[in-house]
C-alpha cells in the first residue's frame, strides 16, 4: 500500500484513541499547544488571559492512534459567575479526559494558579504529564528544578519541555500520547480535526481578532454570537454576528472613530474565515449593550458552558 492510499483506520493495524485534557493556568500556552498538534487553528490565541472559555476539542492522529485533545478554560481563583463557570467546565473536562496533561509556564514557573491546581492534580487519577511550556525562555538549570519540584508535589507519569510555539519537544510528547492511547476505535473521522460548529468557531475567530485589536482598552466583559449563516448561489457565505457587550462605553470602544475599528476587525475575521472555508466571506458585524449579559443563562449555552447558580 502506498502513502497516497494508507489509512490507519482501514489497515491491519489495531487502533488507539484517546481524550487528552490539556489544563493549567491562564496563557500558559494551551490554545497554542492544541493548534500546533492539531496541525490546524481550531482555537483562538490572544494576549488576553482567559480567551479560552468552553471545552474546545482538537483532533490530531499519530500512527494508528487518534488523540482528540480538549482545551480547557485557564484555571484561577474565579470572582465573577462567569469565572466559576469556566473552571468548573475546565475540571470537568480533566475528570472526564484519559490523559491530562498539566501545562506551566516556564517563565512564570510554580506560581499563584498553576501551585493550587497542581495542589488538585493530587486528585486526579488518570495518567498524568507534566508539560513545560515556552522552555525558549528561561536557562537549562532553571527548567530542571522547575521539573523537579513538580514531580515531588504530583507524581507524573512523563514530563516533557516544549516551546508550543516553535514545536521543540511536541513530536516526543505526541509518540508518548499515541502509546497511552487504548486500542479502540476512532471517535471522529479521519479528515475531521475539531467538533466546533462553524457558526461557533466563525463567532471565536471576531472574538479573537477584537481581543486582538482592543487587547488593552475593552473589558473581558465582551462576548460574539453568530446570529445568521447564509450560503448564497454565487457560492459565497453571508455571516452576520452581533457583538455582546455591557456598557454603552464599551460600544463606542469597538466602532470606534467613524466606525474604523469594527471596519478592521471585520476584515481581518472575513479575510481569516474566507481562508478557513475556502469561499468568499460577506461579514456583518453588529454592536448591542446587553446589562449584565454575564447573568444571562443563554449567553452561557451559546458558549457551550453550564450556567452556575
Amino acid at each position: 500500500m502506498n502513502e497516497e492510499t494508507h489509512n490507519p483506520a482501514t489497515d491491519d493495524r489495531e487502533t488507539r484513541s484517546a481524550f487528552v485534557a490539556l489544563i493549567g493556568a491562564p496563557n500558559a500556552g494551551k490554545s497554542t499547544l492544541l493548534n500546533r498538534l492539531v496541525g490546524a487553528k481550531v482555537s483562538i490565541v490572544t494576549h488576553k488571559v482567559q480567551t479560552t472559555r468552553a471545552l474546545i476539542r482538537g483532533v490530531a492522529i499519530k500512527d494508528a492512534s487518534q488523540i482528540v485533545f480538549v482545551d480547557t478554560p485557564g484555571i484561577f481563583k474565579p470572582r465573577r459567575r462567569l469565572d466559576r463557570a469556566m473552571v468548573s467546565t475546565a475540571w470537568s473536562g480533566a475528570r472526564d479526559a484519559d490523559i491530562v496533561c498539566f501545562l506551566i509556564d516556564a517563565e512564570r514557573g510554580l506560581k499563584g494558579d498553576a501551585v493550587d491546581i497542581l495542589g488538585s492534580l493530587k486528585e486526579v487519577r488518570q495518567p498524568k504529564a507534566l508539560v513545560i511550556n515556552k522552555i525558549d525562555t528561561v536557562k537549562r538549570d532553571s527548567l530542571l528544578a522547575l521539573a523537579a519540584a513538580a514531580n515531588e508535589a504530583v507524581a507524573f507519569d512523563a514530563t516533557f519541555m516544549i516551546s508550543a510555539l516553535n514545536g521543540s519537544g511536541c513530536d516526543d510528547l505526541m509518540e508518548w500520547l499515541a502509546r497511552q492511547s487504548a486500542p479502540g476505535p476512532w471517535y471522529y473521522p479521519e479528515d475531521q480535526i475539531s467538533d466546533l460548529p462553524m457558526r461557533q468557531l466563525a463567532a471565536e475567530i471576531t472574538r479573537e481578532k477584537l481581543y486582538l485589536r482592543l487587547h488593552q482598552e475593552l473589558p473581558y466583559s465582551s462576548h460574539v454570537e453568530t446570529e445568521r449563516w447564509q450560503e448564497q448561489k454565487n457560492g459565497s457565505v453571508r455571516i452576520d454576528q452581533v457583538i455582546y457587550v455591557e456598557r454603552d462605553s464599551q460600544k463606542k470602544i469597538i466602532l470606534g472613530r467613524k466606525g474604523e475599528t469594527i471596519k478592521a476587525i471585520g476584515q481581518a475575521a472575513r479575510e481569516e474565515l474566507a481562508e478557513i472555508l475556502e469561499q468568499p466571506v460577506h461579514l456583518f458585524l453588529f454592536v448591542k449593550v446587553r446589562e449584565n449579559w454575564g447573568d444571562d443563562p443563554e449567553r452561557y449555552r451559546e458558549m457551550g458552558l453550564d450556567f452556575p447558580g
